[in-house]
């Protein structure tokens, strides 16, 4: 059995969901937050996720970030290293799927890793009535930045692991990949 260990960067803007997201796929869909407290720095997590079709599992240290401008030297200070990252948007909020551009460059200049496996996720898809992002959007920018692209629903536990299955299985594969060309040398 393999076992790998990945840091997971959660970011995005305030209120987007990212802490529901985070609380919900750990909690495996028994807790929801329903009140809402506002991340200020970083909360870690770890939980881990066996790959589908292999002997391997992916233990992620996940970095809920705070995403209050305010807040972000100290956020930012702590994502060094990053091996994956979910980029959070709330779909009624336009303005925050703008904004991933921003947090994109930000996990960019912290990164050491030239293969850096990430999503896109749209949150808080259960609004119907006030959404203000379609999917279209969403899934163009992912497209753009060669990442993945997930809708959910922290409140209705819509499609939470996905994300973090997907992320995990890019971090195996990439693990095989390098491993197959040590063999080749």
């Amino acid at each position: 059995m393999t076992l790998l260990r990945a840091k997971c960067i959660i970011a995005g803007d305030d209120t987007v969901g990212k802490s529901a997201l985070t609380q919900v796929f750990h909690s495996d869909g028994t807790h929801y937050p329903k009140n809402y407290l506002m991340t200020t720095g970083i909360e870690l997590i770890v939980k881990s996720i066996t790959v589908p079709n292999t002997k391997a599992t992916v233990e992620l240290y996940i970095y809920d970030s705070g995403g209050k401008e305010m807040f972000s030297d100290h956020v930012i200070s702590n994502w060094d290293g990053i091996d994956v990252f979910l980029l959070v948007f709330d779909v009624t909020n336009p303005q925050s799927l703008i904004n991933c551009e921003k947090w994109l460059e930000r996990i960019k200049d912290k990164s050491y890793n030239n293969h850096l496996m990430g999503a896109v996720v749209a949150n808080k898809i259960d609004l119907k009535g006030r959404r203000d992002v379609d999917t279209n959007a969403g899934s163009e920018f992912a497209k753009k930045h060669n990442l993945e692209y997930f809708e959910c629903s922290a409140k209705e536990n819509l499609n939470i692991e996905e994300p973090f299955k997907a992320i995990a299985q890019s971090f195996h594969s990439h693990y095989e990949e390098c491993l197959e060309k040590f063999k080749c040398v």
